[in-house]
């Protein structure tokens, strides 16, 4: 199967993310890639054809980290939107943000992931941080 172009895209990719908690702190990934290279965020991607958000998430994470987790709930869809100079849409996802827990482990460094850093859910540890990630963490803080 062709993968879809992630740049000028013909229609929005939808996506996955997890906020993780473990004794009362967030995994955050810093980005090895663009865009946002360099910048913190939830583990996640791409959902593939024919997979659940759910699936995703799992698969995206375990990829990514090496971790087993627990979903406990569903937070918000986030979108990223990005223009070009010209206004064109450069590239559009829609993520769908769980929120959940991972009690055992490290996590492991991937190609998409510099370092890892399990952060105050409050200060975020001062980190960068991809559009919208604080609000995201909050909403997921005040989940049951």
């Amino acid at each position: 199967m062709t993968e879809a172009p992630r740049s000028y895209p013909a229609r929005p990719i939808l996506a996955a993310s997890i906020a993780l908690f473990r004794d009362g702190r967030v995994l955050l990934g810093e980005r090895a890639r663009a865009p946002g290279q360099g910048l913190f965020s939830l583990p996640g991607g791409v959902v593939e054809l024919g997979e659940n958000l759910e699936a995703a998430v799992r698969r995206e994470v375990h990829e990514e980290t090496g971790l087993e987790i627990e979903i406990t709930g569903f937070v918000r869809h986030h979108e990223v939107i990005a223009r070009d100079e010209a206004g064109i849409v450069q590239r559009h996802f829609v993520v769908a943000v769980f929120v959940g827990r991972s009690e055992q482990g490290e996590p492991r460094l991937s190609e998409e992931t510099l370092s890892f850093r399990w952060a105050d859910p409050v200060t975020l540890d001062g980190l960068p941080l991809t559009d919208g990630l604080a609000d995201i963490v909050a909403a997921a803080r005040r989940m049951p």
